[in-house]
């Protein structure tokens, strides 16, 4: 490597400014009470009756306030005398095996013991119908037959297409519930009017599962539970367009841009569906969908997140890596869910630097300015955190005259280790 680094050593690493960004923020304080209230609506409380076997069907990502949320509503189907029974529904994750994914749900605190209810995982499924153009819709083996059937799961903008729905209830009932084989089948046909294949297929399910309600959860822009909303199945597809909107207008960005340079800490399966959220970082690896600002000119990831044990999907958004990363990289883990989804964009391996110290000079060495000390760079934990951020000390006039930006340091260099990394 030593050639490559020398390329670079003329490169100056300018120095940064922590600020922090400030959005509106609505927040939840009661989580519990909120969730409570919810269910206690006539139209929700009277869809559980005594006796029954209730299917919570759960998904994978970092959700905020997840096993809160579903202890509670286990709860509440215990005290209207059913049976609650959580189904882990996140189509190919956790490598497509029923361990993985009951692991996962582990992770984030759901396990039989804290939610004082059976965990049923499996990835055998059934075929509940066809669409117009004959794709089949699959669904976990259990769900049929369940007397009732929760989704709980968060509405957001998707990384990979655009519509009037995106993630959430509609996408979670087809691409959740199906496993890996209802989530590879539904990806076949790429994203190119997935919106609306995702709506076809949902109305299949809707009409052969016996859905009842969904939690539909908003987040704000830092990550926390704003909103809790209980949708009667039927009214779903009304309704979820509308929580979407709301969720678009909570989403966090950077503040500054264009930028040059973005470096990002860590990417994971626990931050998002693309390791790094393409609504944040700009760079999206479907065609079928496009920033509404300029993406940086180079994203350098300088590592994964210990949840994502080795999956490295969205790594293909950068043009650097640091070799801390590369050894982490789990290739089956990645390409499993690459294949999936058929972004095989979100799998492919970027320029490995040895270290933060040279995966930074080399973004800026490729930015293509002729005055590097003119780069524009931004430094983030990972698309999720982007309250506090780190920016070059070129754009403090810029931040100064922000009414949404609050500078929390003087300008300082970044310190590295003796291998070259970053340290805080």
């Amino acid at each position: 490597m030593h050639i490559v680094e020398q390329a670079v050593d003329d490169v100056i690493i300018p120095r940064f400014v922590k600020v922090r960004q400030v959005f509106p923020a609505p927040v939840l304080t009661d989580i519990p009470g909120t969730l409570r209230n919810e269910l206690a609506k006539h139209e929700i409380k009277e869809r559980i009756k005594p006796g029954q076997k209730v299917a919570i069907c759960v998904g994978s990502r970092g959700i905020a306030n997840i096993a809160t949320i579903t202890r509670e509503t286990v709860s509440y189907v215990k005290e209207l005398g059913a049976t609650p029974i959580i189904i882990p529904t996140m189509g190919s994750h956790g490598t497509a095996t029923a361990e993985g994914q009951r692991a996962i749900l582990a992770e984030f605190g759901i396990t039989e013991e804290a939610m004082g209810a059976e965990i049923v995982s499996c990835m055998d499924v059934v075929e509940v119908g066809r669409i117009a153009d004959g794709t089949p819709v699959f669904v976990d083996k259990h769900l049929p037959g369940m007397d009732a059937v929760i989704i709980v799961n968060r509405i957001k903008p998707h990384t990979s297409f655009s519509g009037p729905i995106e993630s959430g209830i509609i996408k979670m009932s087809v691409i959740g519930l199906g496993k890996h084989k209802g989530a590879e089948t539904c990806h076949q046909l790429s994203f190119k009017n997935f919106a609306n294949r995702l709506l076809e297929m949902s109305r299949i399910v809707f009409k052969t599962v016996p859905i009842v309600f969904g939690v539909a959860l908003i987040e704000n822009p830092y990550d926390e539970t704003a909103e809790i909303h209980c949708v009667p199945a039927e009214k779903v597809e009304e309704i979820e367009p509308v929580l979407l909107e709301k969720a678009k207008s909570y989403m966090p960005r950077i503040l500054f841009n264009p930028l040059d340079v973005l470096i990002v800490d860590e990417i994971g399966k626990n931050i998002s569906g693309s390791g790094a959220d393409p609504n944040v970082t700009g760079k999206f690896t479907s065609e079928h969908k496009k920033a509404d600002f300029t993406p940086p000119r180079r994203i350098v990831i300088r590592d994964l997140t210990p949840e994502t044990e080795g999956s490295a999907v969205g790594m293909g958004q950068a043009d650097f890596v640091t070799q801390r990363l590369y050894d982490k990289f789990d290739l089956a883990k990645t390409y499993i869910n690459c294949i999936t989804s058929t972004l095989t964009i979100n799998g492919l391996l970027p320029m490995v630097m040895r270290n933060d110290y040279y995966a930074i000079k080399a973004a800026m060495k490729t930015c293509n300015l002729l005055n590097l000390n003119d780069a524009r760079i931004v430094r983030i934990k990972n698309t999720l955190k982007i309250e506090e951020i780190y920016i070059s000390e070129n754009l403090l006039p810029e931040a100064k005259v922000n009414p949404n930006i609050e500078i929390l340091t003087g300008p300082f260099e970044l310190k590295f280790d003796e291998e070259g990394y970053i340290v805080d």
